[in-house]
């Protein structure tokens, strides 16, 4: 890596992700990188000539300016040559952030990020994104459906080669596999660009609170407790209605359908326009605090029980996933029933998460890819190996 030419390197959003982030990047031995500009909320740093160092956390803050990111856009456009890059790297969750995508790629500026705002909302975005990187920077997002786990990297490998493909994933946490199976590529068929279906369960937090409640017996706990050690564990926003309202599982549906790219699928104008089953009871949909929504739930502990309850009786569990149905032309989330011999029921513990990749290529035995698919380590790890992807 010490022949790389060198790539400047400029972070916004150092909270627990970008954190690190840092971390993971200065550790690099040799490294082409120079960490010139960090971005928080309130304050900001920008120095090419000297590399931000493992003392950034007190250059930041002793810092008195404040972001300005057209500012940086300046002054980052400026050091884009023909023998050194520059990377953007958004840790936010910004709609704002995003907004500016388009004017760094057109600039020559890459963009690194777990950010799905930009590649799951307005199609219009997203379109000025995929345009102004055919002829700029490069835009690379493998963190914003799997974390650190090679989803968005594999699809577009399947695509690229003309696979045709249904999909099957499968994600543990604290462990990353991929599973190859051993099987006959097609021939003459070399150009296909038909994907049959992907599905999965996207969701850490769906994942662990069905995992809980539905294990193919017919009683458990009650549908509210679990959701409440879920908060306490720290698995579902502090209001937990932002993830059983089913969007995260959405946008990420989104990004996957937008690489797919196939006329058989509807264009979604973002991610709302995906048929969503939010798990929230219509009476509790305004409650305003998360507090109140928990003290509230176990109202409708009754109707998860009777559904669960019925999934045994036919040797099913409950499962939140995610389908991007090519050859319907649906794509969809919401709570689907699967036998409990299904890898959906057999794979799954705690906060795993499991999609998978049915392809002609794999076709009886599929392609599945296992790890966590959520927390700190593993995000900032699948930004930092798209930011290797640059040397």
């Amino acid at each position: 890596m010490a022949s790389t030419p060198k790539i400047y390197v400029a972070i916004v959003g150092v909270g627990l992700v970008g954190s690190e982030f840092i971390n993971q990047l200065l550790s690099i031995p040799s490294s082409p990188f120079h960490l010139v500009s960090l971005t928080s909320t309130t304050r900001t740093i920008f120095n090419h000539s000297h590399p931000i160092s493992s003392a950034w956390k007190s250059d930041l803050s002793a810092s008195a300016d404040r972001p300005d990111l057209h500012k940086l856009t300046q002054q980052l456009s400026a050091l884009v040559s023909p023998t050194q890059k520059v990377a953007l790297i958004d840790n936010t969750s910004s709609e704002d952030v995003a907004a500016l995508y388009p004017t760094w790629l057109s600039t020559g500026i890459s963009v690194i990020t777990p950010n799905k705002k930009a590649f799951s909302s307005d199609v219009a975005l997203y379109d000025q994104i995929v345009a102004a990187s055919r002829t700029g920077g490069r835009f690379l997002n493998e963190a914003t459906v799997g974390a650190g786990l090679p989803v968005i990297g594999t699809l577009k490998d399947l695509v690229t080669t003309g696979d045709k493909r249904s999909f099957g994933v499968k994600m543990r946490a604290r462990s990353c596999s991929l599973f190859v199976p051993v099987v006959a590529t097609s021939g003459g068929d070399s150009h296909a660009q038909q994907v049959i279906k992907i599905e999965g369960v996207f969701s850490g937090t769906m994942s662990y609170i069905f995992n809980e409640f539905s294990t193919g017996k017919a009683d458990g706990p009650a549908f509210s407790s679990v959701v409440k050690i879920a908060r306490e564990k720290g698995y579902t926003e502090p209001h937990p209605a932002d993830d059983l309202n089913g969007f995260d599982v959405a946008r990420k549906l989104t990004i996957l359908s937008r690489i797919i790219a196939s006329p058989s699928l509807p264009k979604l104008q973002s991610f709302a326009s995906v048929e969503t089953a939010s798990l929230i009871p219509p009476a509790l949909e305004n409650i305003p605090t998360g507090d109140e929504f928990i003290a509230r739930l176990p109202e409708f502990d009754a109707h998860f029980a009777e559904m669960r309850a019925a999934a045994s009786a036919a040797g099913q569990v409950l499962r939140f996933v995610g389908v991007v149905d090519v050859v319907n032309g649906r794509v969809r989330a919401g709570l689907e029933k699967y036998p409990t011999t299904h890898p959906f029921a057999t794979s799954l513990g705690g906060s795993d998460n499991i999609i998978m990749f049915h392809t002609e290529r794999y076709g009886a035995r599929p392609l599945i890819v296992q790890g966590a698919g959520a927390g700190a380590a593993v995000t900032a790890m699948g930004v930092l190996g798209d930011l290797l992807k640059l040397t």
